[in-house]
C-alpha cells in the first residue's frame, strides 16, 4: 500500500506530510500515472488521523494537478504530476548518475554464448530471401483444427488443474504414451523412466550439467549438432570429434578415441544426423553400441527426426540393443515433426539418471508447461499423428529427391550426403562455403556454412541445405543462383 511507510510526527502539519508523502512516491517511481489512492475514509483509518485532514490534503493535491477524481470511482494520480515531481536522471552535467557497465560485469558464459549464437552471428533471414537455413517443420503441414480440438477438450477435462504447477518429470498420461511410444520403437522401458523437458536443449544440457565436470571429455561425430557444440562447450567439456564416412562415424576412430580418452559420454545422431543427414545402418549401430558396452562409456542419443525415414523400413535406435542394461541415454523431441513452438521433448533412461535429472530440472525451471503438454498428449493419443506423418514424409520426399537433382546439376559437388530428412549435406569443389555464402546472399539466397556443424577445419568446404521452408520453385531457383555465384567464384581464382 502506498501509505504503508508513512509515520505521521509532529514537525509539520498532518495533511502536509501526507500531500509530501505522494509528491515523494511520484519522485521515486514507487507510484505509476493513474495509480488510484485510497478513499478518504479508508486511509483516515490506516494512518489514524481525522477525515477532515485527508480530505484537505487532497483538495491541496489536486488544486496542485496532482491527483484528480472521478465521480464514483475514485481518487487517482495525473500524468502531468510526474513532469513536476518526477525523478531526474540527469545531473547537472548532463550525465546520467547511474550507469552500469554490464559489459564489463558480464562473466564467461554470457560472452561466450554470445560468441556462438548464430542468429546474431549468422546471415539474418528476412522476406526476399531464399533461405536454407533453416530445418524446422513447414507450419503450412500443421493440422491446425485437430490442434484447436485438443486445446479444447484436454481444457475441459483437466479443468483449472492444467493451469497450476504441474511435475518435474512432466505430465503423467504423456510420460505412459512416450512410454508405449518408445516400445513401439523397441526401445524397452524395464528399469528406465522418462521426463519430459523443453525440448531437446535443455534434456541434453541437463545431462552435461548432471554428468559431466569441467574439463572431461565427450566423443561425438564431426561434425555435429551445432546446439549440442556449444552446450558442451560452454559448460567447459573438451569436445574430441569422430569424422564422419559416408555411413557414419568412423568406427576404427571410435574406438581409438574410447581407449586415449576415456570420455564421459559419446553423444550420436544415429537418424538424419544434423548436419550430414546419414542414416546409421543396423551393423554399424551394433558397433558403436558393443564399443561402447566394453570401454564402459554411455551413449547419449539423439533421437533426432528418425520418425521421417521414407527411404527404408524403419531402424531401431540404439537404445533397443541396451534392454536390460542402463548404458544408453535417448533424447527424443517432435520438434522437428510437430510444433516447436510446444517445445517439447524427452530423456528417457536409467531410473537414477531420471531421478536426478528430475531434481536438476527442479532448478532450472520446476517444469515443462502442463497444457502444453496436455495439449499434445491429446493430439497425440487421438491417433492423427500418423496421418500426419504420412502427409509430411510425401512433402519433405518430393523436396528432398527435387534438391538433390538439383545440386547434382547446378553444383558440381564433390559429395551430396543424406538418406532423407529435412536437409542436404553437400561438399564444394575448391571453394569455401563462406565465400560462396557471401556471393549467394548479394543474390538473395543463403544457407548454413559447414563450418558452424564442425570442429576443425572440415567444415570449411561444406555447406547444409535446409529443405523444410521452402518451395521446389524456390529450391531450384536458390540452388541454381548458387551455382551461377560458384561458376564466378571459380572464374575469378583461375
Amino acid at each position: 500500500m502506498l501509505f504503508h511507510d508513512l509515520i505521521i510526527n509532529n514537525d509539520s502539519p498532518i495533511y502536509e506530510q501526507i500531500e509530501n508523502h505522494v509528491k515523494r512516491s511520484i519522485h521515486t517511481n514507487m507510484i505509476t500515472p493513474d495509480s488510484k489512492l485510497p478513499s478518504t475514509r479508508e486511509l483516515s483509518q490506516v494512518l489514524g488521523v481525522s477525515r477532515n485532514t485527508v480530505l484537505v490534503a487532497y483538495e491541496n493535491l489536486e488544486a496542485e494537478n496532482v491527483i484528480y477524481t472521478k465521480k464514483g470511482k475514485g481518487t487517482f494520480i495525473t500524468k502531468s504530476a510526474f513532469e513536476q515531481y518526477g525523478r531526474k536522471d540527469y545531473n547537472s552535467n548532463n550525465k546520467m548518475k547511474w550507469n552500469v557497465d554490464w559489459e564489463a560485469k558480464a562473466n564467461a558464459y554470457s560472452i561466450e554464448a554470445e560468441k556462438m549464437d548464430i542468429i546474431k552471428n549468422e546471415i539474418p533471414w528476412s522476406k526476399d530471401l531464399i533461405s536454407f537455413k533453416s530445418i524446422s517443420p513447414d507450419g503450412e503441414l500443421f493440422d491446425l483444427e485437430e490442434f484447436k480440438r485438443s486445446f479444447l477438450y484436454r481444457l475441459s477435462v483437466e479443468g483449472n488443474k492444467i493451469l497450476n504447477y504441474g511435475y518435474a518429470r512432466g505430465y503423467k498420461p504423456l510420460i505412459e504414451y512416450l512410454k508405449q511410444y518408445m516400445l513401439e520403437k523397441g526401445v524397452s522401458g524395464e528399469h528406465k523412466d522418462i521426463i519430459v523437458t523443453n525440448g531437446f536443449t535443455e534434456g541434453f544440457e541437463m545431462m552435461i550439467e548432471a554428468f559431466t565436470n569441467l574439463g572431461d571429455y565427450v566423443l561425438c561425430e564431426n561434425p555435429t549438432h551445432n546446439t549440442a557444440l556449444r552446450i558442451m562447450k560452454l559448460h567447459g567439456i573438451k569436445i574430441i570429434g569422430i569424422p564422419m564416412l559416408e555411413d557414419g562415424l568412423d568406427i576404427e576412430k571410435l574406438e581409438q578415441y574410447l581407449k586415449k580418452y576415456q570420455p564421459r559420454f559419446l553423444y550420436v545422431i544415429p537418424s538424419y544426423h544434423n548436419p550430414t543427414g546419414i542414416v546409421i545402418g543396423e551393423k554399424k549401430r551394433s558397433q558403436i553400441y558393443e564399443l561402447c558396452r566394453e570401454y564402459e562409456v554411455p551413449i547419449i542419443e539423439d533421437g533426432f527426426t528418425e520418425e521421417l525415414l521414407y527411404g527404408s523400413s524403419h531402424i531401431t535406435p540404439i537404445a533397443s540393443l541396451d534392454k536390460e542394461r542402463n548404458g544408453v541415454i535417448y533424447i527424443g523431441s517432435f520438434s522437428k515433426i510437430l510444433f516447436p513452438g510446444l517445445r517439447i521433448g524427452w530423456v528417457m533412461g536409467d531410473n537414477r539418471v531420471i531421478s536426478l535429472l528430475e531434481s536438476v530440472k527442479r532448478c532450472k525451471n520446476i517444469h515443462t508447461s502442463s497444457i502444453d503438454q496436455g495439449i499434445l498428449y491429446e493430439y497425440l493419443q487421438s491417433g492423427i499423428l500418423k496421418r500426419q506423418m504420412k502427409r509430411m514424409r510425401k512433402s519433405y520426399k518430393e523436396r528432398f529427391e527435387f534438391a538433390k537433382q538439383c545440386v547434382e546439376q547446378y553444383l558440381d559437388p564433390t559429395l551430396v550426403w543424406g538418406d532423407g530428412g529435412l536437409h542436404l549435406y553437400v561438399g564444394l569443389r575448391d571453394v569455401s562455403a563462406r565465400v560462396l555464402l557471401q556471393a549467394c546472399y548479394e543474390r538473395r539466397v543463403i544457407f548454413m556454412p559447414g563450418d558452424i556443424f564442425s570442429l576443425d577445419d572440415r567444415g570449411e568446404n561444406t555447406l547444409r541445405l535446409g529443405l523444410s521452408r521452402v518451395s521446389l520453385e524456390e529450391i531450384e531457383t536458390g540452388i541454381k543462383i548458387m551455382g551461377e555465384c560458384l561458376a564466378q567464384l571459380r572464374d575469378k581464382a583461375k
